[in-house]
């Protein structure tokens, strides 16, 4: 009788995970949101630029771009948040009834704790370079070492997607 109660309180600590789940999508929510307010602020400011509302800014082109880049960044983690909690729940809770039907996605279905990590880190790494081609937009490149270097490491990044994108694959 105690190891029944014992193991039913154990099982059914596992929907602690929901605060994880309910404030992970709720995170991502925000997140959507607020890169949406970045690009509508990038609309805005464009469209005062084009129409000669404002004066046109010294470094317009590359602030735009890195306005919208930004927007990319928070996107690819608000995405990260959603993969997450839709994981842990799939995972910890119960299976998605609506994920399974005909309107289902296969890119959400995780069946092992170690799928949910594969496919977190593949966005952490386009997080990490998209973030890596804002920081870029603004670097001022003023000897040929520092282009070299910076031509070392866009290879570096491709050769590191491309053997990302094998992963899993057979």
């Amino acid at each position: 009788m105690l190891e029944k109660l014992f193991e039913g309180a154990i099982w059914r600590s596992r929907l602690i995970v929901l605060l994880a789940v309910v404030f992970g999508l709720l995170g991502a929510i925000i997140l959507f949101v607020v890169a949406s307010m970045d690009i509508w602020n990038v609309a805005v400011t464009s469209f005062q630029v084009v129409t000669h509302t404002i004066p046109h800014p010294e470094h317009f082109h590359e602030d735009v771009v890195a306005g919208i880049i930004g927007a990319v960044d928070l996107y690819l983690i608000a995405v990260v948040m959603f993969i997450f909690s839709f994981g842990l729940y799939e995972l910890f809770i119960s299976d998605i009834d609506e994920a399974s039907g005909k309107n289902g996605s296969k890119l959400l279905a995780i069946q092992s704790l170690d799928q949910l990590k594969d496919k977190i880190a593949k966005v952490i790494v386009m997080v990490l370079v998209v973030n890596f081609f804002q920081r870029v937009l603004h670097t001022k490149f003023s000897t040929p070492i520092e282009m070299m270097y910076f031509a070392l490491s866009i290879t570096a990044l491709a050769v590191g997607l491309y053997f990302l994108g094998k992963v899993g694959k057979h």
